[in-house]
């Protein structure tokens, strides 16, 4: 069975985004994270997106911008197949993206039982929580930016039902995050 992970940023107050959605706090630079991040994004597997995720990833990573900023992690998001999850969405225009309407759950459930390499949401909070609630996510890992936004959106937004994890990996860097890493208890 192909494993489901999440990978976001947050901030210490718990908010993957603030209030108004920006997220540039969660890009702090430096030579050891930047290596970390490049290393993550040297992996496989199939990275899934909620429509908000999805559009604000598409309108950087096939620049010419991202190439130039960050070539490594731009290389691997544009070949990298991916998903969509989408209501509204008629089209997903991003190279090896296929647009999923319909039952989340449903469709990640099939997914994990196809063969293929994993899977990782990227940001993507609605579909965090919707998955969370169904069990289907093995790892989450995530990263504790030194900052406190005050008011934003959480990851966990609307979860109805407890989640018990247990703690499986720690990193921390010079640059203040903390990796932490989690699996269903």
């Amino acid at each position: 069975m192909r494993k489901l992970s999440v990978f976001n940023s947050v901030s210490l107050d718990g908010y993957f985004a603030g209030a108004n959605g920006d997220f540039s706090w969660a890009h702090k630079q430096d030579p050891e994270w930047n290596a970390f991040v490049a290393e993550n994004a040297s992996g496989g597997g199939q990275l899934l997106f909620g429509r908000v995720t999805y559009q604000l990833m598409v309108s950087y990573w096939p620049t010419p911008m991202a190439a130039q900023n960050d070539p490594i992690v731009a290389e691997r998001m544009n070949n990298l197949p991916k998903v969509v999850f989408s209501r509204t969405l008629d089209k997903a225009s991003w190279s090896n993206t296929k647009l999923i309407k319909g039952d989340i759950a449903a469709a990640t459930r099939k997914m994990k039982q196809e063969p293929g390499e994993d899977m990782a949401i990227l940001g993507s909070g609605s579909i965090v929580s919707q998955l969370a609630q169904e069990g289907l996510i093995d790892e989450y890992q995530i990263v504790i930016n030194p900052i406190v936004l005050g008011k934003g959106k959480t990851m966990f937004e609307g979860i109805e039902k407890s989640l018990n994890l247990k703690l499986t990996k720690t990193r921390t860097f010079g640059n203040g995050n903390v990796f932490l890493c989690y699996q269903p208890a």
